[in-house]
């Protein structure tokens, strides 16, 4: 392959990478409904430290899909997103997962809604549920802890444990 060629591929690759970076100018925080369910997720400092235990499952916004889907906060989200979806916390956010199974845990990015099927708490994308190590099963029992609440200027921090 000419020189040129191989630049212009490095340089498209890199391009591709770049919109990949994901931000978020402030938080989405505002009451919603879905299929007749009221919602009211918490204010973002309210939400700094929140604690929650239940089932986590796993999804795939662009499974069928050339083009990625979007997540509540219009990013992009590919197959190989590393990302999550919470009904309540604040968009975006960070989160400790632990799966309470084999002791696992992973720092990911809530940028979604989600899941609305009861008795599930987060949703993870297909890489987050292998490095997790549930991927095969569907499911697991794990513990969240928000970590921090948005994104550059808007970014709050918890206070290290």
């Amino acid at each position: 392959m000419p020189n040129i060629a191989k630049f212009a591929l490095a340089l498209l690759a890199a391009a591709a990478l770049c919109s990949c970076a994901n931000h978020y100018d402030g938080y989405k925080y505002k009451p919603y409904t879905v299929k007749g369910q009221y919602y009211v997720p918490l204010a973002p400092r309210e939400a700094i430290g929140f604690r929650e235990e239940g089932i986590a499952s796993h999804y795939d916004e662009s499974r069928f899909k050339i083009f990625p889907g979007k997540t509540a906060i219009g990013e992009k989200q590919w197959s190989w997103s590393r990302a999550a979806a919470h009904k309540t916390l604040p968009l975006p956010c960070k989160v400790r997962i632990t799966n309470l199974k084999n002791g696992r845990k992973l720092t990911v990015r809530v940028n979604d809604r989600g899941p609305y099927i009861e008795g599930r708490i987060i949703d993870v994308t297909p890489p987050i549920a292998r490095d997790l190590g549930f991927y095969k099963q569907g499911l697991t029992p794990v513990r969240i802890e928000v970590l921090s609440v948005g994104d550059g200027k808007h970014r709050i921090k918890g206070r290290r444990r």
